[in-house]
């Protein structure tokens, strides 16, 4: 038979003070003594229901500034003793301690603080100490004491006071305390990275207390979820539920798109770039990306660094695609957009994405810095003869880009800002570079004049030597092979520019 624990007094202490009245109210109907410290008690009062402060209870006002107000005996003695411990129940009769049976908790904004730029002295003082001590010591002896953590816990508490009419059951008190060693630690966690900043611990620790439950994982027998706040990355103006690889899609996406300053369209499969362009104009751009791979764009996710027009709207909607993402869109492109129901419609926010990027691996996890760099003109040292001109220059930087966001070993192939073909995911960089030769002739570009970029090195020859073949006439790459001697000799042999970045950017 299952047991129940009727509620008869409760400790109330609270930063925000949001929905407490309602809570107050509910305890107050149900007979529930209430106790509770400073401007909870002054809230409470001011309802015009009784509560007892904690201070007429341990004799000692608030003190340190606020900074001791419930550390005391006969407060964690009521939330701690067990009440099937006669050595326990006999103490706190000896000692005049009242128990405890429902502690509620909000703690203070540490984190809100820290996004502030507040001080550090005012983030200091917001690290909550009594709350926290009440939220551990509460979950701790959940036998007895139902611990409300957090106001996202305020709805299940008002449906078991209503439902069990003040009182909860062990399986309650379980989930309750649950939530309790999660919101703890996740606060303890803030507050570890904050002071980890300067001190720089070898340690992982992450925590994300909002998730995302998705339809299912990278294949339908596989569970899914997303942890973290998509609201703070995009909104969602339209279509289905986002998937799991919509999501990875979209991060390639995102991140592809935020490095080019003119208008571009990018379209992605499988975190890839099979067509990119950078026009004047937004609707030359996407005629442009698309025209360098219109099957594989088939069911792809669009990205654009543009708000989106009506003319450039109307050509996007002949294609069947996944989703898209750009920073707006004017009313009529929207609507035009829309006219698929499940096509999901995305609006970018400004975001800057974490320094760091982790996965797990083996029995562990493995952690790295986000791959930030991006090489310009002035980072080309051109190491051969012949010298780029201005467009080449351009060309060079675009594909170079585009590298960079590629699964290793890639190859990009360009020409006028456009992505003509691209090779990626190949266990050779040869494979990767005849790859993106077969699409490009797939497609009837032309290669004449183009320029070739690459995620490493060149352990041969033969890469420069093929490219050269199709018409090829410039090529970045990072450089640093013990035969970096014999690329060059070839492309000064033939009149080929290259230049290294001494940079490397591959990517698995």
């Amino acid at each position: 038979m299952e047991e129940y624990t009727q509620i008869r007094s409760a400790l109330i202490s609270v930063y925000h003070k949001e929905r407490v009245d309602e809570i107050a109210r509910k305890l107050h109907q149900l007979g529930v003594t209430i106790y509770s410290t400073g401007g909870t008690y002054d809230f409470i009062v001011s309802l015009g229901l009784p509560c007892s402060t904690v201070e007429s209870l341990t004799s000692y006002p608030s003190i340190l500034g606020g900074r001791v107000k419930t550390l005391h005996p006969k407060v964690f003695g009521g939330i701690l003793y067990r009440r099937d411990n006669e050595g326990d129940v006999a103490q706190v009769a000896e000692y005049d301690i009242p128990p405890f049976d429902l502690v509620i908790v909000d703690l203070y904004p540490f984190e809100s603080t820290v996004a502030s730029g507040s001080e550090h002295e005012d983030i200091i003082e917001k690290i909550d100490i009594g709350g926290i001590s009440l939220i551990r010591a509460a979950a701790k002896n959940y036998r007895d004491v139902v611990i409300v953590p957090s106001s996202a816990q305020y709805d299940r508490l008002l449906e078991m006071l209503d439902e069990k009419k003040g009182f909860s059951n062990l399986q309650d008190r379980y989930y309750f305390a649950a939530q309790a060693f999660n919101v703890s630690s996740h606060y303890d966690t803030a507050i570890f990275k904050y002071f980890n900043r300067e001190t720089g611990i070898p340690a992982f620790k992450q925590s994300l207390l909002t998730n995302e439950t998705l339809r299912y994982g990278e294949n339908p027998h596989q569970e899914g979820v997303f942890y973290g706040n998509t609201s703070e990355v995009y909104t969602q103006l339209n279509g289905k539920a986002i998937s799991y690889n919509n999501l990875v899609d979209l991060d390639a996406a995102i991140s592809l798109v935020s490095e080019f300053a003119l208008p571009t369209f990018a379209i992605i499969k499988h975190t890839n770039a099979c067509g990119v362009s950078t026009r004047q104009t937004l609707k030359s751009a996407w005629i442009d990306a698309l025209a360098g791979d219109p099957v594989s764009a088939f069911g792809g996710v669009l990205a654009t660094n543009r708000e989106v027009d009506e003319e450039t709207a109307e050509e996007i909607n002949k294609l069947f695609f996944e989703l898209i993402i750009a920073p707006g869109y004017e009313k009529n492109a929207l609507e035009i957009l829309k006219s698929k129901k499940n096509r999901i419609i995305l609006q970018l926010k400004p975001i800057d994405f974490q320094a760091k990027q982790f996965k797990s691996l083996l029995n562990g996890v493995i952690e790295q810095g986000r791959d930030t760099r991006t090489e310009g003109p002035v980072n080309l040292e051109v190491v051969t003869q012949s010298l780029p001109d201005t467009q080449q220059v351009t060309d060079l930087i675009f594909a170079n880009i585009i590298v960079k966001h590629l699964k290793s070993n890639a190859i990009v192939l360009a020409k006028n800002a456009q992505l003509l073909g691209a090779g990626c995911g190949m266990t050779s960089r040869v494979d990767a570079l005849r790859h993106a030769i077969a699409k490009a002739g797939e497609f009837k570009l032309d290669l004449q004049g183009a320029v070739m970029a690459s995620d490493a090195f060149f352990p041969f020859s033969d890469s420069v030597e093929i490219a050269s073949g199709v018409g090829i006439r410039a090529v970045v790459q990072p450089g640093g092979s013990v035969r970096d001697e014999d690329s060059i000799r070839f492309c000064n042999e033939n009149g080929i520019t290259m230049a290294f970045t001494g940079t490397r950017h591959f990517k698995h």
